[in-house]
């Protein structure tokens, strides 16, 4: 498929070294609870460039990022993963890194994803947009993420802000969609697996805001799409990886590295269902048919750092949320 994700060959701007410290047995990486590294990914990295790598899952981005700036000068580990667009900034801004910057590592579009079945049992027209989910025919059909804990329910937050002329058509659109029956889970998982009806969780809510490339996952036996992607103005959410302050710097480089290598990068697509940020990494070629990237994205030129406590108190403030 057509790559339509432009960014400069991180590579050449990494500095990345090599070689690791040989005396540090083990090193540690944090991540959100969707990260993924199969046995035998971990196996290699561990003959080819090691230390022994221990994985910690800390949650959703949100909560991830907030306990990494608590524990900032005696960090939980020695490498982060998955810190995305929404919430770099946080990390810059209370320098939970050392002198490195963050990665880009992969990158995914956050779209509504649709259960196929359900719209045709109730012969309802899937909607053409987003937008269209405030509408009385689509109450009380959609899950979302709850945009403070959440990278995916920010990263539609964002969009939101991106789609509307002024603040107030996006907070009035949000008292619509709110009044029109949408849940806020607490996470992505929640809200996927356990809340979606087009997944393994068999939820009650036929619309989810997930990514494009979630459909790949989702194919009856006969090889049928199960869920459909909502491909017009999404988010396009990038995620890093970084050294932590205090942390074994060469070691963590060389994590990072093997990160960027074809071995990592080509495991993304199945593993994570995320597009890798190598884009002479071939795609699975189920996903030209299932998984194919955004159709448009918006929102990616906002100032999120400037603007996000705004937003998410103009959010909060609908929904009764705490900040």
């Amino acid at each position: 498929m057509k790559r339509i994700f432009v960014l400069l060959t991180v590579a050449l701007s990494l500095g990345l070294s090599a070689c690791t410290n040989n005396t540090v047995a083990s090193i540690t990486l944090v991540a959100h609870d969707s990260f993924v590294m199969s046995d035998e990914l971990l196996a290699g990295y561990e003959k080819t460039v090691g230390p022994e790598l221990t994985i910690v899952r800390a949650g959703d981005v949100g909560e991830m990022t907030g306990k990494l700036v608590l524990t900032k000068d005696a960090p939980i580990a020695d490498v982060v993963y998955g810190i995305d667009n929404t919430f770099a900034s946080v990390i810059d801004e209370n320098k939970v890194l050392g002198e490195n910057k963050l990665v880009p590592i992969n990158f995914a579009d956050i779209c509504f994803n649709v259960d196929i079945q359900y719209f045709n049992e109730k012969n309802l027209a899937i909607p053409d947009h987003w937008k269209e989910l405030i509408q009385p025919k689509y109450k009380n059909l959609t899950v979302i993420e709850n945009p403070n804990l959440s990278s995916t329910g920010l990263g539609f937050l964002v969009s939101t802000f991106a789609a509307f002329s002024t603040e107030d058509e996006t907070t009035s659109w949000w008292k619509s969609f709110k009044n029109n029956g949408v849940k806020v889970a607490a996470s992505w998982e929640d809200a996927y697996y356990t809340d979606f009806s087009g997944s393994a969780g068999k939820g009650k809510y036929p619309v989810v805001l997930s990514y494009s490339s979630s459909p790949a996952d989702e194919v009856d036996e006969n090889g049928n799409a199960k869920t459909v992607a909502l491909r017009k103005d999404c988010f396009r959410q990038i995620e890093y990886a970084g050294v932590l302050k205090n942390a074994n710097y060469q070691a963590g480089e060389a994590l990072i590295k093997f990160m960027l290598g074809k071995s990592f990068q080509e495991a993304l697509p199945a593993a994570m269902y995320v597009y890798p940020i190598d884009e002479t990494v071939a795609l699975p070629e189920s996903w030209a048919l299932r998984a194919p990237a955004a159709i448009s994205t918006i929102g990616g030129d906002l100032d999120i750092a400037k603007n996000r406590s705004a937003w998410l108190s103009a959010y909060n403030k609908v929904f009764d949320a705490a900040p």
